[in-house]
């Protein structure tokens, strides 16, 4: 998710009346277009990575579940510090904190793999994390400063479909290097040295894996260090966390705020678990890298479904196409769980091209109308999208408890009450009058 953050930047532009003459810098805008690539493919190679943690350190749903937890408690914990030191700092200095921050939490790695200890993993992941959320704050206004006010949104969508490309194509590869090749024996069989040794064996390729990233992001950093004054006359507004917090109080708003939380918390425990759900001998039974290698048609799907949405929205009712979405999720889950074989199995991964409108929707129908405070709204969406580490928590905990199968009514209440809320904004927001 990763998220499509991208819709937040364009509506705060159009609603607190951005007048900036903008910035001719195409060459700036390709950087930015590889960080909305590196940022979505890093987060979503986080469902390759959470099997292969799961066998070797022996884990239960729930313990696995933890890669996510300390990956998305980065927006709650980051992400208002985050912004305030982007305002301090400026644009281009912030996306090198954030990008050296993220070689930081690469670099994590090593020690993690050579201690064999799994907390190290965790907070390699929460380092890492931390660099996605400043980098994730820089390049969403960043790419609207980047040209003329008026093609803004164009801009936005295209960036938003390098995002959806790095969520489709890291997993893919991720499957190869990373759960290809397993070794004849497994961590069940092993204890002591013997254990330890086949952790740290086992682990290397996660850490070639996050080594050629870390490469690849120094190579990045380097560039944009290069244009870090190149952004002039750059201005940041003051906005206060305890205003956006007030707008809570708005029915509209705080509803929507929820569906965020319950949609990236649905979508990512969805996609933590989808290669364990798909090696089960009653929906597909395949090996650990085939199944991987279908996450990405999972990704893939809200792709597609983005440029289907983007047609669809122009003429029909954002709330009633975010209902029959939600409602489209639940159906897709449903035939899942009352399946079995292919039909159980893809029924599941096609429930990723009806998460494709939801972020953008939920969130232009929540900030609707909210005039000079769609920043703070923002904000407070920001730490909101802290969902995919509660909700595939709770999920991982359900499949321990029963199984991954009635795991899955989780996040069909989570799409119901999206479709609620859906319905319930059909209509145009009312004014408010700001405070």
């Amino acid at each position: 998710m990763v998220m499509d953050t991208g819709a937040a930047a364009s509506t705060n532009a159009a609603a607190t009346g951005d007048t900036h003459q903008g910035i001719n810098a195409p060459d700036l805008q390709v950087f930015v277009f590889a960080l909305f690539f590196i940022f979505g493919g890093i987060t979503s190679l986080n469902d390759v990575i959470i099997p292969k943690l799961k066998e070797l350190f022996t884990l239960n749903f729930f313990q696995a579940s933890l890669v996510q937890v300390w990956f998305f408690v980065a927006y709650a914990v980051v992400g208002i510090p985050g912004a305030k030191l982007v305002k301090r700092i400026g644009y281009m200095r912030g996306a090198v904190a954030g990008l050296v921050t993220m070689i930081v939490g690469c670099l994590l790695f090593i020690p993690a793999s050579r201690t064999a200890t799994f907390g190290v993993f965790l907070l390699a992941y929460f380092v890492l994390a931390t660099g996605v959320v400043l980098v994730q704050i820089v390049a969403n206004p960043l790419i609207s400063l980047l040209g003329k006010p008026g093609t803004a949104h164009s801009r936005l969508t295209f960036a938003q479909a390098f995002n959806s490309l790095g969520t489709t194509i890291f997993p893919y590869f991720g499957a190869i290097l990373i759960l290809g090749g397993l070794a004849a024996v497994t961590a069940k069989e092993l204890s002591g040295p013997a254990l330890d040794a086949y952790r740290t064996q086992e682990t290397q390729a996660i850490v070639h894996g996050y080594l050629g990233i870390a490469a690849a992001l120094a190579v990045v950093a380097a560039v944009v260090w290069l244009f870090r004054n190149r952004l002039k006359g750059e201005r940041h507004e003051a906005s206060s966390f305890k205003q956006g917090l007030a707008l809570l109080k708005r029915p509209r708003f705080g509803f929507g705020t929820l569906c965020i939380f319950l949609y990236v918390g649905a979508e990512v425990a969805i996609g933590s678990f989808l290669v364990s759900y798909l090696i089960q001998p009653n929906v597909l039974g395949l090996s650990q890298e085939v199944a991987g290698k279908l996450i990405p048609f999972y990704w893939g799907g809200a792709l597609i479904g983005r440029f289907i949405g983007s047609a669809v929205l122009r003429v029909l009712s954002p709330g009633k196409v975010l209902a029959f979405n939600a409602v489209g999720a639940i159906v897709l889950i449903l035939i899942s769980l009352s399946t079995a074989g292919t039909i159980s199995g893809y029924a599941l991964i096609a429930v990723g091209l009806m998460n494709s409108i939801m972020f953008p929707t939920i969130f232009s129908l929540a900030c609707e109308k909210l005039g000079s405070r769609a920043a703070d709204g923002s904000g407070i969406i920001n730490v909101a999208i802290a969902g995919g580490a509660v909700i595939p928590a709770v999920y991982g905990s359900i499949a321990d408890a029963s199984s991954l199968r009635l795991a899955l009514f989780l996040p069909v209440i989570c799409y119901a009450i999206i479709a609620i809320f859906g319905i319930y904004a059909r209509n145009p927001a009312q004014d408010y009058a700001d405070a």
